[in-house]
């Protein structure tokens, strides 16, 4: 029996039938007989030893059921020199292989012309994936968006290579932000989120019906709804054969360095302010939404003892007989990095305590965002220095370059005064560097605050809405989580760290 086999590498030319009927018919013809076998894959690079239709016929081939092979072109076996040379060598212990692109025979002359040929295939194979990349780059940096990224909330428009705001998707985004990071009494946490989807018959991406937590997470970590999209960020390069390879040697992705990132610009679904509060409270969430116990406290996960730095946790304690709820710091379980140094408060009190100073910031909100906004209009010393030191850094990165001219076209300048100059370049520019990210700091905390009092203003609103006499455990939980980040406490101080 002879065995034709044909491969294409994409899923678009197994589609097509790019090439795949010729390959087969050629075979055919050089076998010139009916009684053959076709072993097909299709849309499978020949970068992998493990494909379907060749583990099949390297299978019959062992069991003496093909006693000839008949191929277009090496490079259909394989497009590593490697791999050819080991399928050829396992193939001819038990049948007889043919090409019918040129004739292969076991002689020095045949085998030095068959790697050759592998070599040339596997170069021509690094060459197109070059290509391919450098194309795809190319456009990027021209504002193009290459392929569809398929991101819940856009749709892909092919013809102009860009992405459009799909509305239906996008007020699905809006209302994931708003559940997560405005205070509500619909959803509790990302699962919670999850769940509301789910329960309301919203399609995902995929059209699929049930929302998993991953795919909201990914969603409120995703920055292109702020507008900034990045080709280019994500090294993926040898991922392609992950599905053939045991797990243990499969490659994974990594971040390529930001400088290396093509940004392009897409249309905003969210605002910079919301998605930076988002991803403040993803970073507590794990603390924030943990397993129910059987008693909730209000303070759950917001709670640090200032001395030690241990977490504080509720817990039901008992004095003279009495049940006493409590936070304490001390970590009993196995495997705790730190014990703690035995913090204990009354969660009563304690709860009280930090209600009437969040109350006081809901009363008070007009006042403490009108603060905040005349605070924020003070920032133009700040601006115009960041401006003035980020003009000098470029002075000095063109006095550099300059130098370096000067040097190359053979200006009467020594190597010690060459080296002196860049010294005293590279010492002004670490001072300004530094001075920089003070006043980035400084801006950026100013931003933080003003944000945290509007954050305050949304909780207000909430909580005069609804009056507190009307206001649940849960609510006021919701309240106190929305503007607070941190509390860390001692025996004599209470510190209250807001968004």
């Amino acid at each position: 029996m002879i065995g034709l086999y044909a491969r294409v590498s994409t899923e678009e030319q197994a589609k097509k039938g790019f090439s795949l009927k010729d390959q087969i018919a050629k075979c055919r013809e050089k076998a010139k007989t009916n009684d053959v076998i076709e072993y097909v894959d299709e849309g499978i690079s020949g970068e992998f030893l493990d494909r379907p239709a060749l583990s099949m016929l390297r299978q019959d081939v062992q069991e003496g059921l093909i006693k000839k092979v008949i191929c277009l072109d090496p490079d259909r076996l394989s497009r590593k020199l490697m791999n050819q040379l080991i399928l050829s060598d396992e193939i001819e212990k038990r049948a007889v292989l043919i090409f019918v692109n040129g004739e292969y025979q076991k002689t020095p002359e045949g085998m030095l012309f068959y790697q050759m040929r592998g070599a040339i295939a596997e170069f021509e194979k690094a060459k197109i994936n070059e290509r391919m990349s450098g194309g795809r780059r190319r456009k990027a940096r021209e504002g193009k968006v290459v392929k569809d990224p398929n991101i819940y909330g856009y749709s892909y428009d092919k013809e102009n290579a860009r992405l459009i705001i799909n509305e239906k998707e996008a007020e699905v985004v809006k209302i994931v932000f708003d559940l997560f990071t405005k205070p509500n009494h619909l959803v509790k946490g990302i699962n919670g989120i999850a769940h509301y989807l789910t329960d309301r018959k919203i399609p995902t991406k995929r059209g699929v019906g049930v929302w998993h937590r991953q795919v909201v997470r990914q969603m409120l970590m995703n920055e292109v709804y702020t507008g900034h999209f990045y080709h280019n960020r994500w090294n993926t390069e040898g991922m392609l054969g992950n599905k053939h390879k045991p797990k243990e040697e499969r490659v994974p992705m990594t971040e390529r360095p930001r400088d290396e990132w093509i940004e392009i610009e897409c249309p905003v679904i969210i605002n910079e302010e919301i998605f930076s509060q988002a991803q403040k409270l993803l970073k507590e969430s794990r603390r924030r939404w943990t397993k129910n116990s059987k008693h909730s406290y209000l303070l759950s996960g917001l709670l640090r003892c200032g001395k030690c730095g241990n977490t504080l946790t509720g817990r039901r304690s008992k004095n003279w007989g009495k049940a006493v709820f409590e936070y304490t710091d001390r970590k009993n379980y196995a495997g705790a990095k730190h014990q703690g140094c035995g913090l204990k408060l009354n969660a009563n009190k304690l709860d009280e305590k930090v209600w009437k100073k969040v109350r006081d910031w809901l009363h008070n909100s007009d006042e403490i965002l009108a603060v905040g906004i005349e605070s924020n209009s003070e920032n133009s010393f700040e601006e115009t220095e960041v401006v003035r030191i980020e003009n000098e850094l470029t002075t000095i990165f063109n006095g550099r370059k300059r130098l370096l001219s000067l040097f190359a076209e053979g200006i009467d300048l020594s190597e010690e005064d060459i080296r002196d100059s860049f010294k005293e370049l590279k010492e002004k520019e670490t001072y300004l560097r530094s001075q920089l990210t003070q006043l980035k700091e400084i801006l950026a905390n100013k931003e933080n605050k003003i944000h945290s009092q509007q954050l305050i203003k949304e909780a207000a609103t909430f909580y005069l809405d609804k009056g507190e006499d009307e206001l649940s455990f849960e609510d006021k939980q919701q309240l106190i989580r929305h503007v607070v980040r941190e509390i860390r406490v001692t025996d004599l101080q209470l510190d209250i760290f807001t968004f």
